[in-house]
């Protein structure tokens, strides 16, 4: 009796163990793909709020079939978290099948074995009256003995009871959960239909406008070519603002009061408070807040191929940034203004630096701050500008002296 007892309870706890190991597993899959899931649709919403303000002047250029691919890339994320989702609420079903078989022969053992302890206790009662059985013991130390019998006996009775009950509670609220699973998998397989046509109208507006933007392969070409002169004038526009700011920090390090070490690895002297300014920027590496609130990258950094021209790239020094028209624009974090100018293609542009780091801002249309002025982060320096398709973008760069650095590595990533 004691070994199957013994034995029952560890059945019973080894069991558990097992299930509430495979619970914890997928509950954590589920909230990693619920949270994946909300952001891509938080993302699908700013795609839908920033080109609706363009709907009614959009044409078919080059940044606009860039937006629709971003979002036609963010819709395919959302159909392929979903058809994830159905995936996980299949391995939970079965996972869920799988126990309610296991507890519904549990059941059934235990009920079995309940009815056998009934049976013997019937067959002892019939035999020999359970009075009479306690005191019919030959010694004081066989009646504590029978006594003690007939406690555990009871008590496992009792337990056994327990455990049926048990069982068969839990045994309920699995195929509570069960139904509930499969009424959850009928409700995504929808959702994730109903995505697949956004996806598949998404895909048929992008092909359409390379069909046209295939046409106009002349103007285009010439149309790059203009950009990438605009580029090196911007380049060697920042260039030169650091150059002289490098300059200007050599001169300063050697009179004779300075404070300022040039450390290694640092593209110029620094006093202290300048290297910790500079460090702090450098500490922020990926939390950087965007240039803008809301928006989305439409040109990575460095070689972009060409949406409808084969074997050619479009190179880009930082990132543009879709957003919406007039929309403010940010200090990404604290520093002093070092240059504001009018750039051809560009429009007005802001040089920030922080520390031996500087970010610039182009393609605002007014400017809120002058040389000189020191800003914090999020400090509004200027807005947006719309230009004559109606499209707004920022565009953002990152520099360590005068080493390129990718923008997307040092803010937030979204």
């Amino acid at each position: 009796m004691r070994q199957l007892l013994l034995f029952s309870g560890l059945l019973w706890i080894l069991m558990s163990w097992s299930v509430t190991d495979s619970f914890s597993q997928t509950k954590k899959s589920r909230e990693e793909l619920e949270r994946e899931k909300a952001e891509v649709q938080a993302r699908l919403r700013e795609f839908d709020a920033i080109l609706k303000k363009t709907s009614a002047t959009k044409k078919t250029t080059i940044g606009e079939l860039n937006a629709i691919t971003r979002q036609f890339q963010t819709q395919n994320r959302l159909v392929n978290t979903l058809d994830r989702e159905v995936k996980l609420i299949d391995q939970e079903i079965q996972e869920t099948e799988s126990k309610i078989k296991k507890m519904e022969q549990e059941l059934i053992d235990l009920k079995a074995e309940y009815s056998r302890m009934i049976y013997n206790t019937s067959k002892l009662n019939r035999s020999i009256s359970i009075v009479a059985f306690v005191f019919s013991s030959s010694t004081f130390n066989q009646l504590y003995m029978r006594l003690k019998y007939l406690k555990q006996y009871t008590d496992s009775r009792k337990q056994q009871a327990a455990q049926i009950e048990e069982v068969t509670q839990q045994l309920a609220q699995e195929r509570i959960q069960l139904d509930a699973r499969k009424g959850e998998k009928v409700k995504v397989l929808a959702e994730a239909q109903a995505e697949r046509r956004k996806l598949e109208g998404l895909r048929r507006e992008q092909q359409g406008m390379v069909n046209n933007l295939t046409k106009r392969e002349t103007e285009i070409k010439r149309k790059i070519t203009a950009t990438k002169k605009q580029q090196e004038q911007l380049e060697s526009l920042i260039r030169q603002v650091i150059e002289e700011e490098i300059r200007l920090a050599e001169a300063a390090a050697k009179k004779d009061n300075s404070t300022a070490t040039k450390s290694a690895g640092s593209s110029m002297p620094m006093t202290p408070e300048v290297a910790a300014l500079s460090s702090s920027f450098a500490g922020n590496r990926g939390k950087l807040p965007w240039p803008v609130e809301t928006g989305f990258v439409t040109e990575v950094y460095g070689d972009n191929p060409h949406p409808t021209l084969r074997g050619i790239s479009v190179p880009n020094d930082g990132i543009n940034i879709r957003t919406q028209p007039n929309a403010s624009v940010r200090s990404v974090f604290d520093g002093t203004v070092t240059k504001v100018a009018t750039m051809p293609g560009y429009g007005e542009t802001v040089i920030i630096k922080h520390g031996e780091y500087y970010t610039l801002y182009s393609k605002l249309k007014t400017i809120t701050v002058k040389t000189g002025q020191t800003v914090k982060a999020k400090d509004v320096i200027g807005r947006v500008a719309v230009d004559a398709n109606g499209e707004s973008e920022v565009h953002f760069q990152t520099w360590k002296g005068l080493q390129k650095m990718n923008p997307s590595t040092w803010i937030a990533p979204k």
